[in-house]
């Protein structure tokens, strides 16, 4: 069997959950059947890896031109999935190069949703009137596709409320994973330092892009509660547009004249200096407002931390309430859930041995439940009965 894997990020230009996901699954379904990968950026020289250029007559002025460009790079990946058994795509920058693929060459196309743009409306603030290009290129592929691969169980419940046409018998839960090896508490304390992370003090860790999907703003309004002694690490970069950015940093800085013991990291960290932020943490928050899955949530468990994160999505599936951290509702009133985080936080750090019970659990459950062979098979899995299907 060859597979072709359509996705925006593949190394070395990865920024999101999606793209770890796509990069472990190629790298665990190669030892399965036969996969090249088609994604966007920069040449690659790696065998089996085409990388695609957006078609250059379009514009880049505007906000909108973007997504043009996206579907550009798309024609280019439908074309190119000529003499593949079937074409597997990732989030709705490369959907619909799935679909095209499937209508042009009558090869069944696999998607993983990862997110849904129906559910991002701040989306619209990144890509103006190019959201509503989104939305066709998502709606057109998960409509059409031979099945859609959910990354959780809540996500599965999200895009048969989004998308009554599809047939609840062509959605499938397969859960991300995470690579326990490359995951693991670190010892060091070199990129704390150098970051300017006292490895003496407690600390809060955050990590993830500055959009509103990622909660960033009740992070911080959290903070506001949080015991004074503990450091607030907030690893947030990649913002979805300036302004965003400008604001959140704003109101970091305003934060940090009032409290102290902030320490804003925007820059693009490696793992291995994320591992050892959030292995020094007593505690890290999640207060996402939307999460499909909540990756970094696993790789905080991954690296022994207890986490207190938004109960959304297919987080409830990754954090066990009292076990490996805490849940916390956010619906309804924005002050009600940056207090409810905070309450959480402190009591976390007023039992720090309780909050390294539970960050061993966690490493206990991300080794026994989310490993990547798993997945793959099941992945494989589902291939094998869409092919035999058509």
């Amino acid at each position: 069997m060859r597979v072709t894997l359509l996705t925006r990020e593949y190394p070395p230009e990865v920024y999101g959950g999606a793209g770890v996901h796509v990069t472990h699954l190629a790298g665990q379904l190669a030892t399965l059947v036969d996969v090249d990968v088609q994604c966007f950026g920069a040449p690659r020289d790696t065998g089996g890896v085409r990388a695609v250029q957006p078609w250059p007559a379009l514009g880049s002025d505007r906000a909108d031109d973007a997504v043009l460009q996206v579907m550009s790079v798309n024609l280019a990946m439908a074309a190119g999935c000529r003499g593949t058994d079937l074409a597997h795509s990732h989030t709705w920058y490369a959907n619909l190069g799935g679909h095209l693929a499937k209508v042009l060459h009558g090869i069944p196309h696999v998607m993983t949703a990862h997110s849904l743009e129906p559910l991002r409306p701040w989306k619209a603030e990144q890509l103006g009137g190019g959201y509503n290009l989104s939305l066709f290129c998502e709606r057109t592929a998960i409509e059409g596709a031979d099945a859609v691969i959910a990354v959780s169980a809540g996500m599965r419940a999200d895009i048969l409320a989004t998308y009554p046409g599809v047939d609840p018998d062509r959605v499938v839960v397969v859960h991300n994973g995470i690579d326990t090896d490359a995951w693991r508490p670190a010892a060091g304390t070199g990129a704390l330092e150098r970051l300017g992370v006292d490895p003496g003090l407690p600390s809060v860790a955050f990590v993830g892009r500055i959009t509103r999907q990622k909660g960033v703003e009740h992070a911080l309004a959290a903070a506001e509660s949080i015991r004074a002694d503990a450091q607030i690490v907030l690893c947030a970069g990649a913002p979805d547009t300036p302004e965003i950015g400008d604001e959140m940093r704003r109101r970091a800085a305003a934060l940090a004249a009032r409290r102290g013991n902030i320490v804003w990291i925007e820059e693009m960290l490696s793992r291995s200096d994320l591992a050892e932020i959030l292995t020094a943490a007593t505690v890290f928050i999640c207060p996402s407002v939307y999460e499909p899955f909540g990756l970094t949530n696993l790789e905080a468990m991954a690296c022994e931390t207890a986490v207190v994160a938004s109960a959304v999505g297919g987080i409830p599936e990754i954090v066990v309430e009292d076990v490996t951290g805490h849940l916390v509702p956010c619906a309804g009133d924005p002050t009600a859930f940056a207090a409810a985080l905070a309450d959480r936080v402190n009591g976390l750090l007023d039992e720090p041995d309780r909050a390294a019970a539970m960050g061993r659990a966690g490493r206990r459950r991300a080794m026994e439940h989310f490993g990547w062979p798993a997945i793959a098979a099941r992945t494989v899995a589902v291939y094998e009965r869409v092919l035999q299907d058509r």
